[in-house]
């Protein structure tokens, strides 16, 4: 099993910062991509980064540029920068975590993060 805990969110004004920090416990080594997903009231669950575990990257299109996400393998953490914040960034942000057992991949979800852009 793996355990994401999510860190970092909170309000800030348009065109400011804010640094999300995602750990993961428990069964981390066969852990193969991670990123994060965003909830808007009203609105289904999108994807907004992802990193792979050799580094490779993606983006929602509407953030890229933006945010920027990266990844320590050693502390098992993943990090999401985000510059430039719009009122439309407003969210619950959810950690994500893809592992593989045998030839089934696995999702987690950590509990969210509230992230409040103001005009």
């Amino acid at each position: 099993q793996v355990q994401l805990v999510e860190s970092g969110g909170g309000l800030v004004q348009a065109g400011g910062s804010l640094r999300l920090s995602c750990a993961a416990s428990g069964s981390v080594d066969s852990i193969n991509s991670m990123g994060w997903y965003r909830q808007a009231p009203g609105k289904q669950r999108e994807l907004v980064a992802i990193i792979t575990s050799g580094g490779a990257t993606n983006y929602e299109d509407s953030v890229r540029g933006r945010f920027t996400i990266s990844r320590d393998n050693t502390k098992n953490t993943v990090r999401l920068q985000m510059n430039s914040l719009k009122p439309e960034d407003t969210a619950v942000y959810y950690c994500w975590a893809e592992r593989s057992r045998g030839n089934t991949k696995m999702k987690h979800w950590g509990q969210g993060t509230q992230v409040t852009v103001s005009s």
